[in-house]
């Protein structure tokens, strides 16, 4: 069987939540089924680290797509010229993107439709193409593979979609999160915030993450306690930041907040693996890689009692209402002052993330592309 795969989100040293999801599921499923062939899909010079087994073809296709507009030329004219010249039995997205101008059997990893709901987040062409394209997708699919129940549910209901067409799909967790020795997180903390406990927002700083909202509770919790707590917030701006920085111009404790940018693995794992906890609490996630990074850090969670972070998180976490500062603030007093709720929460989480693995992800990924040229 010849398989197409729209590989545009694996860029070197850039990789993010789909990027990682194409990245651990490819790997596995090309390196367990040499019988298969693969056309790998780029739209930019390809790095051969991608290429990760004999069975694989790279093809790198202009333009490179980062605009609607640029979307529309390489989904809808680029492509189809690719699954034809390769004969291809099957197109395979992880990003959710499909071709409406191809006849073969497709299917898109739709993470999330956040967009449907919350589409003032996103600049005005990027919505508008999401909302007009992405129901067409999810009805010309054959199957469709989604991240969570809380997904395929939200995706049956707005894009009305038998349930029976979509295959859930956890994320995995990636091997480097790990509890760190005391030694290294003594001198995280030292360089990161000067030897204070901190708790940690990891992700884009994207409208939906919250991040105003987090800010502000933090503000509260420092003047409600003495504990000398830090805010780090790890992630690159995007759109739309000026509630955030209207947030951060309006603290008292300004000094406690520390941005540090996008940041490499190796350090991100040191920063998560050293916080005295983890606040994550978006208003909409498809799944919530962070939480299940946290746990593998031995890293305690507050997450949002919304969507799908109750489904992933279980009895593990901390669940607040996202849209509540007050409630937001009440959790981090509630983590900082009760170090046996804090302990629990570990045990549970050490528990929990059992159920995520990449090996269980590909699979399911793979038996789900099995059953659509069925």
């Amino acid at each position: 069987m010849k398989i197409a795969v729209n590989t545009r989100l694996l860029i070197k040293d850039k990789l993010e939540g789909i990027g990682w999801f194409s990245y651990e599921t490819l790997k596995r499923i090309t390196q367990k089924h040499p019988e298969h062939q693969f056309i790998f899909i780029f739209d930019r010079d390809f790095d051969e680290s991608f290429i990760f087994s004999k069975n694989i073809t790279p093809v790198k296709i202009a333009p490179q797509s980062r605009h609607p507009f640029l979307w529309y030329l390489w989904f809808e004219i680029s492509v189809p010229k690719i699954l034809s010249r390769f004969k291809a039995d099957l197109f395979f997205s992880p990003d959710g993107f499909l071709s409406t101008k191809t006849h073969i059997p497709s299917v898109p990893a739709i993470h999330d439709i956040n967009f449907a709901h919350r589409p003032e987040d996103l600049p005005y062409w990027v919505r508008n193409y999401y909302n007009y394209y992405f129901p067409i997708y999810a009805q010309k699919a054959k199957r469709i593979i989604t991240v969570s129940e809380y997904s395929k549910s939200d995706i049956c209901n707005t894009y009305k979609i038998k349930p029976e067409k979509i295959d859930v799909v956890y994320n995995g967790i990636n091997q480097i999160y790990k509890p760190l020795d005391e030694e290294t997180k003594k001198q995280t903390i030292e360089k990161i915030t000067d030897g204070k406990p901190y708790f940690v927002f990891i992700g884009a700083l994207h409208p939906r993450k919250n991040v105003a909202r987090l800010i502000q509770a933090f503000d509260l919790f420092r003047k409600e306690t003495a504990l000398g707590f830090k805010l780090v917030i790890v992630g690159d701006k995007m759109f739309k930041n000026q509630d955030i920085e209207n947030s951060y111009n309006n603290m008292n404790f300004k000094d406690d907040v520390i941005f540090t940018g996008r940041l490499p693995h190796g350090e991100l794992h040191k920063i998560l693996g050293s916080a005295y906890a983890m606040t994550f609490v978006p208003y909409f996630e498809g799944f919530g890689i962070p939480i299940i990074e946290a746990m593998a850090c031995d890293v305690p969670v507050i997450t949002s009692n919304v969507t799908s972070m109750p489904e992933v998180g279980g009895d593990a976490v901390l669940l607040s209402d996202p849209f509540s500062v007050e409630y937001i603030k009440n959790c981090m007093v509630k983590i900082a002052n009760d170090n046996e709720l804090r302990n629990k929460l570990i045990i549970k989480g050490r528990e929990r993330i059992k159920k995520f693995s990449w090996d269980k992800t590909a699979d399911r990924v793979w038996n789900s592309l099995e059953k659509s040229i069925k």
